[in-house]
């Protein structure tokens, strides 16, 4: 068996001090040895199986869920089978079943599996809330003994991560274990601007929502394109806008603060009403695109964007293919990530993911064979499995370069025949620096270019810290309930403030949506927070 340079590199650091262990976990992720084998280039061929990868005997068969994106090529095979699949069966301890839930639905499917006896033997989900409710339903069941009796691998990684234990602890139990998320997805929310723009019109990146204003004025009324017309939109949004303007007034539609020790929802917060405002001051001086209220799957804003019309994007971090294709349209454009600007509050991060990647639960139905052999699939795919599912066959979509980092071969191959393995990776040691962002990417002159802005992208957005008093929201049913019910009501008052003109000011917004939530029993809600905050707080850290 070959073991790679990322391997041994692991290996000498386990002889080191603890701070050089510290930083091997950062560079070479703990892996112990690489696959002992990787599939060939032919989605039907079968990968070699050597002696220590794969125990003797018939293997035990366990079944686990996966999301199903929609991105195995017709070629590749599908979810539940392909070259991946195949290689998952010969070098792990056990035989895996796949089975597929549709992303955009995962908890609807996943329920109605459960519902009806057929839910896979591991679940997996990055919504804690809803793993919590398993947990409460009695669909999965506590682990830690099992983790302590039969795991070697696992059971090291999370004692050396204890920032882990919460998002896995539930009324005081573990009911799922978990990997830590790479910075490439801790980092979540980002700001792009054109800096081709700021240096014609001569002005500074802005660093406070009033200067935010004044440059979004200026690329809307100077004519940043040189065209001569009047067709510039300053702001354009995707999914995350909203959350990125809300960030600038620390609040956030969806989480509970405590203010002053007490549980509020943010919603129903004074500061919340500040972001309204200016959501809607942004909207009434045209410095947003107006149709992005309708723009519901966000494409008309990557068209504005990427034919050169818009001069910030409110979206993400890493935006490879917008970056790509405005290149394309526009050649001689420049771009600079933009960070969080400051608010009478200060100056918030905006939104990051908690430290936990993916949450893996057992269901309750299995025996406690079963659940040996999981366990110890668990142990393979942290230790040594994770690294063919990210990267592929060494030599063949990736090589090592510059300190064993990956580099990867062909863009286009690694997204038709390794990018979707990525869905069976549920836990993963895999762990990024932003310098290695350029050295990882194809080579060319673009990917290049788009790979240094993106490097400076993700340490822009992990610079400030985002605000988040607490991890994980109240995981009761009662909480649940109230926010399904009112969230809509609320999210329709919020648009008529914004949208509406002087039909309706911030103000008297915010007065109409705490009048629903008291009406729905929000006040009962914030008293079982509280107590549910005070019985949990030791495992909210």
């Amino acid at each position: 068996m070959r073991i790679s340079r990322l391997a041994r590199k692991s290996i000498l650091a386990a002889s080191l001090s603890l701070m050089m262990l510290i930083l091997a976990a950062c560079s070479s992720n703990g892996a112990s040895e690489s696959p002992s084998s990787s599939p060939g280039a032919s989605a039907t061929s079968t990968p070699t199986t050597s002696a220590s990868a794969a125990p003797a005997g018939p293997k035990k068969e366990i079944s686990i869920s996966a999301f199903d994106r929609g991105q195995v090529p017709t070629e590749e095979g599908s979810y539940e089978s392909n070259r991946w699949t195949k290689f998952i069966n010969e070098n792990s301890p056990a035989t895996v079943n796949w089975i597929p839930v549709d992303r955009g639905q995962a908890q609807q499917k996943l329920s109605t599996l459960i519902a009806s006896g057929s839910a896979p033997d591991l679940i997996w989900e990055y919504d804690r809330n809803y793993i919590a409710q398993l947990a409460n339903q009695g669909a999965i069941q506590p682990i830690d003994d099992y983790i302590e009796k039969y795991s070697t691998t696992l059971k090291k990684y999370l004692e050396e991560n204890p920032e882990l234990k919460s998002a896995m602890t539930i009324n005081g139990k573990m009911y799922a274990v978990t990997s830590k998320r790479s910075i490439e997805s801790i980092a979540n929310h980002g700001m792009w601007i054109r800096q081709d723009w700021l240096d014609k019109l001569q002005l500074k990146a802005p660093a406070t929502v009033e200067e935010l204003i004044e440059v979004a004025k200026k690329f809307k009324d100077e004519d940043p394109d040189g065209n001569g017309e009047d067709d510039t939109v300053p702001i354009v949004f995707n999914g995350n806008a909203v959350q990125i303007i809300r960030a600038f007034f620390f609040t956030n539609e969806n989480q509970w603060y405590l203010e002053d020790g007490q549980m509020k929802y943010a919603r129903t917060l004074d500061r919340f009403t500040d972001s309204l405002a200016y959501q809607k001051s942004l909207f009434d001086q045209g410095l947003i695109d107006k149709e992005y209220i309708t723009d519901s799957n966000f494409q008309r804003a990557r068209q504005l964007w990427t034919t050169g019309k818009a001069g910030i994007y409110f979206a993400s971090w890493s935006m490879d293919n917008e970056i790509r294709d405005l290149k394309a349209n526009v050649p001689d454009a420049k771009l600079a990530p933009l960070e969080p600007v400051a608010s009478k509050y200060g100056k918030n991060g905006l939104y990051q993911e908690l430290p936990s990647n993916v949450l893996v639960a057992f269901n309750s139905e299995m025996d406690e064979d079963k659940i040996e052999t999981a366990v110890k699939f668990l142990d393979w795919m942290l230790e040594t499995g994770w690294h063919s599912m990210k990267f592929g066959e060494e030599n063949v979509h990736y090589k090592l370069v510059e300190g064993d980092v990956p580099q990867r071969l062909d863009a286009d191959k690694y997204r038709a025949e390794v990018a979707y393995a990525n869905e069976y990776a549920i836990l993963s040691q895999w762990d990024t620096k932003a310098e290695w962002i350029p050295v990882m990417a194809a080579q060319d002159a673009l990917s290049q270019e788009i790979a240094q802005a993106k490097s400076q992208a993700i340490e822009v957005a992990l610079k400030n810290e985002y605000r988040r008093d607490i991890p994980f929201s109240p995981d009761l049913p009662e909480v649940s309930q109230l926010i399904a019910t009112f969230a809509p009501i609320a999210t329709q008052i919020e648009v008529k403030v914004v949208t509406g003109g002087n039909a309706l000011t911030p103000e008297a917004g915010m007065v109409q949506v705490r009048k629903e939530w008291k009406r729905l029993g929000g006040e009962n809600v914030e008293k079982l927070a509280q107590e549910w905050y005070e019985k949990n707080k030791e495992f909210l850290k």
